[in-house]
């Protein structure tokens, strides 16, 4: 090969390998910032196949997605004067290359170090207006709304846009959790007693009741036998008498046997009487003898 050959060859080869080096591919999931010489000249690039100066540009890609900060657990005082750990996250983004480039110079643990200071401010201000019972319990909802609201507004400068704020757990220190329990477990005890005192109530008024009840139906029950005991004497009275005025002799003499049956029953009964007396009339003869 003649030296011109080898020159020409070299030449073609180093303006291809220029080509090369002056195109630069942008991602859909990348944004890309340009500089000259190393200032920063240009960031409004589109997905797709781009022209830059070797050696003069050079040209640096961002994740264009959504990313997360996990914050480090931190205290936090309450309105009691409490301390809570609370353990947060953060999902973000970038939304301006170029604002976000001049205020972290592209560097994301100083951007998640921006983000965890104003999260820190946020929750330090949150806690601070709340009791331990409302942070935990009902008001958590309120807490990262209100913090999301706060964070996008500081955020939108370094060309941040937050898109959620979520707390994964609240904890109390250990000197703090001793003294809530034992709090909750006095209430629950006091709740306890109040409602077993309540049962006794119950227990009693329902118990008086049942024995007022009874009291009114044996009461019930004895003048309903009384009154149909005396209706029942009064009915054989009236039989009995109806029958003496029938025929007074025979049942003179019914009554009589009646009382010789009763008396007389067993052979070894004794009777001591008159034997003059009315009561043994019917062992005499028409001539009022005994027989």
């Amino acid at each position: 090969m003649s030296p011109i050959k080898t020159l020409s060859l070299i030449l073609t080869a180093v303006v291809l390998w220029l080509l090369s080096m002056g195109f630069f591919i942008v991602d859909e999931t990348e944004l890309a910032v340009k500089f000259k010489f190393g200032e920063f000249e240009r960031a409004d690039y589109e997905p797709g196949l781009h022209w830059k100066i070797p050696f003069v540009n050079s040209v640096r890609t961002f994740d264009r997605r959504i990313l997360t900060l996990d914050a480090v657990p931190a205290r936090y005082l309450t309105s009691e004067k409490k301390n809570v750990i609370v353990d947060a996250f953060i999902k973000w983004r970038i939304s301006d290359v170029s604002s976000y480039f001049k205020a972290t110079s592209g560097d994301e643990r100083k951007a998640g170090e921006i983000l965890a200071q104003v999260i820190n401010d946020g929750l330090r201000g949150e806690f601070g207006k709340r009791t331990i019972q409302e942070a935990i319990s009902g008001e958590r909802a309120e807490i990262m709304s209100v913090i999301t609201a706060q964070i996008e507004e500081q955020a939108t400068q370094f060309g941040i846009e937050v898109v959620d704020v979520r707390i994964k757990r609240i904890e109390l220190p250990p000197e703090v959790s001793g003294s809530v329990y034992g709090r909750m477990e006095a209430e629950r005890s006091r709740v306890a007693k109040d409602l077993r005192s309540r049962g006794r109530e119950v227990s009693e008024r329902i118990r008086a009741d049942a024995d007022r009840q009874r009291t009114v139906l044996l009461a019930e029950a004895y003048r309903d036998a009384e009154r149909l005991r005396g209706e029942g004497d009064a009915k054989a009275a009236e039989i009995y008498a109806k029958a003496f005025q029938k025929d007074e002799k025979f049942y003179a003499f019914y009554r009589s046997i009646d009382a010789y049956r009763n008396v007389f029953s067993k052979q070894e009964d004794v009777l001591v009487l008159d034997p003059e007396s009315e009561f043994f009339d019917y062992f005499k003869d028409d001539n009022g003898r005994r027989k």
